[in-house]
């Protein structure tokens, strides 16, 4: 529903709540009057067959819920017909719920049968928004193969009955997440919205570079966009002064850049992205958040693969943050989407090579060198070393060759000194890396899925805070053995890997990244398909 069409609607729904002469009024039974009036035979009608609604309206005595003319129906059905009209600031489709065609059906029913069939409908559409706005408007493991989320759907008898038990109102706003982050990218979908209508952030920077001191119509086009996006205030300067360079610091700094004052092809093309574009990222964010709408731990770790960071939050507040590696962008090596429980790290870990990775990678080397990748073991079935004198490797392929790979704890591991485990079925898992010069790179999508930290020691003191007086001198001691030691969390910590393009800090300031495995793109398609619309403003 256009923001245009809100007015016409208002004055539909004020009509139905005026008690006098209402259209869809019916007399429900006295204790004089039959057991089961018509209207009630017309609903049990209605939802025979229905296992989702027929429990609910039998609970109920098959008595209606959004039809009659009494106080608390009015408040229902007005209360969900305002929530309908008002979908689009949750980025959910007006026209999946079509709240006008709701109003007339309810207007013209008239008959028993018309009005059960009306109550019946309205319900439906109570019970999809509130999926939709709660737990979100797609599946997303059938969009995007490598989100294994687990949405929390909530059960649709119990929402029901919560409804019914509730103010109207109230209940319905208190469906859709009520984390901070999801307020916040509300009001940056109705600003990004804004400045949509008003014909987005004016003409794109040209395609030249920019660096301090110089001037002319390219820094005239960098400005006039910085200052629409609200990252510089209004001046007049046509000239790459201190205040524009800091502005297009900051821009770098809240879109994942390097910070270097200098607009380049990266910095550019992020510049150039359009209002509706960023507008697309904030709608699939509110999507995503809807996905995670569940309690998250009050200490849990959030790694936000397109953000390449790792995170512990603590009440709702980050108290600590550092850089990460994650999966290259290959198909095959992107880290997947999920929860689950972090129950204990591995100080000095061995590493047990995948089986994609022994024959995909080190058999070729071992067929054409035998002592290729000397630093890690060969190892049969038993966990035993088996020399490589010993094995012919050119009589094996990737199906047939029977010996695994382990390599042994040390400086060079591929698991650096050490692992944080939350056992799961993908086999991924958060550790320390060797290749430390990776978390200098701009994008870090280099891994084999696992997520590589690059504070992996004081990651781990932090985590121990909670458990040993001195953290630091207890996590020391035992690298200093230089043996695998295993040490149990004694309150497991939920982990989260999300995936978030456009999100806010802790100041509230919205941030946007790059859509690094482009699974973004593909949930805004499948949004568009389910039918949620930008609106443009007239040509």
């Amino acid at each position: 529903m256009s923001l245009s069409s809100r007015p016409r609607f208002a004055t539909l729904l004020r009509g139905l709540v005026l008690p006098a002469g209402l259209a869809l009024s019916l007399s429900l039974p006295t204790a004089g009057q039959a057991q089961v009036s018509p209207f009630r035979q017309a609903v049990a009608e209605a939802v025979a067959g229905r296992g989702d609604l027929a429990p609910s309206y039998r609970a109920r005595g098959f008595a209606g819920i959004w039809t009659g003319a009494d106080a608390a129906a009015i408040a229902r059905r007005n209360a969900l017909l305002s929530a309908l009209s008002r979908a689009g600031a949750h980025g959910l489709p007006v026209s999946r719920y079509d709240p006008e065609a709701l109003v007339a059906k309810l207007r013209a029913a008239r008959s028993p049968e018309e009005r059960a069939e009306m109550d019946v409908e309205m319900t439906r559409a109570f019970l999809r928004y509130a999926r939709d706005v709660q737990t979100g408007l797609l599946e997303p493991g059938r969009v995007v193969e490598l989100i294994r989320r687990e949405v929390p759907l909530r059960d649709p008898a119990e929402t029901l009955a919560g409804f019914l038990e509730a103010e109207p109102a109230a209940f319905l706003r208190a469906l859709a997440p009520g984390t901070l982050e999801y307020g916040r990218l509300m009001r940056a979908r109705a600003e990004l919205q804004r400045a949509l209508d008003a014909g987005g952030w004016g003409p794109r920077v040209p395609e030249t570079k920019i660096a301090a001191g110089d001037s002319g119509p390219a820094v005239v086009a960098l400005r006039d966009r910085l200052i629409a996006m609200g990252d510089l205030a209004p001046t007049t300067s046509a000239r790459m002064d201190a205040p524009l360079i800091a502005a297009v610091r900051a821009f770098q700094a809240r879109n994942g850049l390097a910070v270097d004052g200098v607009v380049g092809p990266g910095t550019r093309a992020e510049l150039n992205r359009s209002a509706e574009e960023r507008l697309q990222s904030v709608l699939v964010a509110m999507e995503r958040e809807r996905w995670t709408n569940m309690e998250r731990g009050q200490r849990h770790v959030l790694v936000n693969l397109t953000d390449f960071s790792a995170t512990i939050i603590d009440d709702g507040q980050e108290t600590f943050r550092t850089r990460s590696v994650i999966g290259a962008e290959a198909s095959d090596r992107q880290t997947p989407e999920f929860s689950d429980v972090m129950e204990h790290m591995v100080i000095n870990p061995s590493w047990y090579v995948p089986r994609s990775i022994v024959v995909g990678e080190y058999l070729p080397q071992l067929k054409r060198n035998r002592n290729a990748a000397s630093q890690i073991l060969i190892t049969d079935r038993s966990g035993r070393e088996v020399p490589r004198s010993s094995i012919d490797f050119s009589r094996y392929d990737e199906r047939s060759f029977p010996y695994s790979m382990r390599q042994p704890p040390s400086n060079s591991n591929a698991l650096g000194l050490v692992k944080f485990m939350f056992p799961n079925r993908y086999n991924i898992y958060l550790h320390d890396t060797p290749a430390k010069s990776l978390f200098g790179r701009e994008s870090r999508a280099f891994s084999h899925g696992c997520v590589r930290l690059n504070d992996p020691f004081e990651f781990a003191y932090a985590l121990l805070a909670a458990q040993e007086d001195d953290p630091e001198g207890f996590f020391r001691s035992r690298l200093a053995t230089q043996r695998e030691a295993r040490v149990v969390l004694d309150a497991p910590v939920p982990v989260h890997l999300i995936y978030r393009t456009a999100f806010t800090d802790a100041e509230g300031r919205l941030q946007f990244r790059r859509d690094v495995y482009r699974r973004d793109r593909t949930i805004w398609d499948a949004l568009a398909r389910a039918g949620v619309a930008i609106s443009r403003p007239a040509s």
